[in-house]
């Protein structure tokens, strides 16, 4: 068996771009010579999709936090267990759009569920499975809502008030002060080129590449 592949997550706030960056990076590292899984969470499997359904679904605004925070640790559960850990075992490079910094920051942070038990459910969901590297794309919240309302991009969370954006990015921050080797923070206002090559300065800094 060959070396186990590099775990990369992206994270951040609503309309940071993620999702776009995320596939740049896979093109870039595939063009390195890195075979590459490009994924997102909640979902990447048939059942966590259809848990993400359930969780952005404008219908169930009035979900209890603890259902959430709940469906979430399912989906990433399945995620790791049938696509993510498998494919790193085997020596794929795994990216994701978003991975348990955000639900510390959104559930934590934003909702207010004990940040102690949060760890402790992340634990026992993960094994303790971390990101090697976490690219935090930081954006005011403001313009992160709008780029997403010109984009007609409309689900349960971004429908949750200014206040709970903010908490969310603040948690996201404080998440990156307590671990700077791992979590680097891109400045999302740049254009989409500017941010690409941000994150590549960031992710040959940060892993031994090839060539």
């Amino acid at each position: 068996m060959g070396a186990r592949g590099f775990f990369i997550s992206l994270e951040g706030v609503e309309g940071t771009g993620k999702s776009t960056q995320a596939g740049m990076l896979s093109e870039a590292l595939m063009a390195s010579g890195l075979q590459t899984i490009l994924t997102a969470e909640p979902g990447g499997t048939v059942l966590s999709e259809k848990v993400r359904a359930l969780l952005l679904d404008v219908s169930h605004k009035g979900m209890d936090h603890m259902t959430e925070l709940l469906l979430y640790s399912a989906a990433r559960r399945q995620h790791l267990t049938e696509l993510i850990v498998p494919s790193l075992e085997s020596g794929y490079s795994v990216i994701t759009d978003r991975f348990s910094d955000s639900t510390m920051a959104y559930q934590g942070y934003g909702r207010g569920i004990d940040l102690g038990l949060i760890e402790k459910l992340d634990s026992m969901v993960t094994g303790n499975t971390r990101p090697d590297l976490t690219l935090l794309l930081d954006l005011e919240v403001k313009e992160g809502l709008r780029r997403n309302r010109d984009a007609s991009k409309v689900d349960r969370l971004e429908l949750e008030d200014h206040e709970f954006h903010e908490r969310v990015r603040e948690g996201f921050l404080r998440i990156s002060r307590m671990e700077p080797r791992r979590v680097a923070v891109i400045d999302a206002s740049q254009g989409v080129d500017k941010v690409h090559r941000a994150i590549m300065t960031a992710v040959r800094e940060r892993l031994p590449l090839p060539g």
